[in-house]
């Protein structure tokens, strides 16, 4: 009897060592500091049932996002059913820490999900997104050039920034993307610049679709923040000789019927394949998706940086003057509908363009209805989209560029574009996507009152129509509007 009791007695000291050993190994790990995450934005995914989430995080954890119907989120409080998506966690290049990505996929249509972020002892706060319908028609918002920090004072240029996805968002709640220009920020490196240019909470309830600017590369800062999908980051499509450090690629995806393809326009001069010119290559990269996709597509959006019909600083720049030769008859000869374009700090829409020529010499100048025949494009370069930077309309210079001369119909314009404008007021662009159309809209998002960067600090003089010399008009009035009726319908 005793002898057995002393056997007890062993097995019990044992096991009560075993569990103070764990019970100390478990405090370890409730102790120790959890990653801290910043950053966090709603991307767009492959297709309709896919959403990113992108973020950065201050340690190499294993990083998820957790997702639930918000009709399942009591009191803050996610059930025991959420799902958990495992992040792709990365140093981070550029700031230090890391950056992470987790792709939600199989995603109910027309359902109001709820999502942090964290895993590893503490979340981030709740954010919301809603699903619509995985077909027919939809409304997605186009941005020109938020460029946080050009104006010279980033609490300004967000201001503006914020004011415009509140304004874009609370006129249009049921759009579906909100589709980048590029030039995020100003210096691709800076990251209070990227911090101001995050800080709107509809980007953590709208998917983004990225676009890199000039000002974006520079440091790969760009896609650390801005996951894509169907990225091909091969060096024609990656890098420009002219710039040391890069970012980016080309990617494309479909969304309701739409083929959106994105460029990395500042892949432009020779690449490092010796002897590879990067327009070619994008035009292969275009080809090589729409002859893979056309099927599923009822119409094909490109949006690049650099808009080749610029009606301001940059229309005879070396390089856009190079991009007007190489892209417009690939883009008619592949079917492509519409061109969104940032760069230029001004809002342009052409006339339907075809190989490089007017595909109807009777269009008018500011026509609201066109017809297209097959090969037309409309080409819409967006104004700032943060009143941080804005440029002038420039006057055709034959000089510079004899193909780029006067509209005959309007010779204060180029002779591509339907409409210019330049109020130094901040606007977004509508697309609204139907069955038989595509309609374009160019909406004020503010006026010469504060947020208005440029103006506010004096880097431009005047603001309103006609050169200011016109009272400015209310937020929400339109600049201009077009309905496209394709050719293919």
């Amino acid at each position: 009897m005793n002898r057995k009791l002393k056997v007890d007695r062993r097995a019990i000291m044992g096991a009560i060592a075993a569990l103070g050993a764990a019970i100390v190994a478990l405090a370890g790990v409730v102790n120790a500091t959890p990653a801290t995450v910043a950053g966090i934005i709603l991307l767009v995914g492959a297709d309709e049932s896919q959403r990113v989430v992108n973020w950065y995080a201050s340690a190499d954890t294993q990083q998820v996002v957790q997702v639930a119907p918000t009709s399942e989120v009591l009191n803050g409080d996610f059930p025991n059913g959420a799902t958990s998506y495992s992040a792709v966690v990365a140093a981070n290049t550029v700031n230090g820490g890391f950056n992470a990505h987790a792709i939600l996929n199989q995603l109910k249509e027309n359902t109001e999900y709820s999502y942090r972020v964290g895993g590893d002892g503490a979340w981030s706060a709740t954010y919301a997104f809603k699903t619509r319908k995985f077909d027919g028609n939809f409304d997605f918002l186009f941005f020109g050039d938020p460029q946080i920090g050009s104006s010279g004072n980033v609490s300004k240029d967000q201001a503006g920034w914020a004011d415009t996805l509140k304004v874009a968002v609370g006129a249009n709640p049921d759009a579906e993307l909100l589709v980048s220009g590029g030039d995020q920020v100003e210096t691709a490196g800076t990251e209070t610049q990227w911090t101001a240019f995050l800080a709107p909470n509809e980007l953590r309830a709208y998917p983004w679709v990225a676009t890199i600017g000039n000002h974006d590369v520079g440091s790969r800062a760009y896609e650390q923040h801005l996951w894509t999908p169907n990225t091909n980051r091969s060096p024609s499509l990656y890098r420009s000789g002219s710039l040391t450090t890069q970012s980016g690629g080309d990617y494309w995806f479909i969304y309701k019927g739409v083929l959106f393809i994105d460029l990395n326009s500042n892949a432009y001069a020779t690449s490092a394949q010796a002897g590879a010119d990067a327009d070619v290559a994008h035009i292969g990269f275009i080809t090589d998706v729409v002859q893979q996709h056309r099927a599923d597509a009822k119409y094909i959006v490109l949006v690049y940086h650099h808009s080749i019909y610029s009606p301001a600083d940059h229309a005879n720049d070396t390089d856009n003057q190079k991009r007007r030769r190489d892209f417009p008859q690939a883009f008619s000869g592949l079917g492509v509908d519409l061109v969104l374009q940032g760069h230029d700090h001004s809002y342009t829409r052409s006339y339907l363009i075809e190989s490089g020529v007017k595909q109807k010499a009777d269009e008018q100048p500011g026509a609201t209805s066109v017809f297209q025949d097959p090969g037309g494009v409309i080409y819409v370069t967006g104004n700032s989209a943060s009143g941080s930077k804005y440029y002038p309309l420039s006057a055709p210079n034959v000089a510079a560029d004899p193909n780029y001369g006067p509209d005959p119909l309007n010779p204060a314009s180029h002779w591509a574009n339907s409409v210019e404008n330049q109020e130094n007021v901040r606007s977004y662009v509508k697309v609204l996507v139907r069955n038989n159309l595509l309609s374009v809209e160019s909406i004020r998002s503010g006026t010469c009152e504060a947020p208005n960067a440029a103006f506010e600090l004096g880097r431009v003089t005047w603001c309103g129509p006609n050169e200011g010399a016109s009272a400015a008009l209310p937020v929400g009035s339109l600049v201009d509007k077009v309905v496209i009726h394709p050719a293919r319908h």
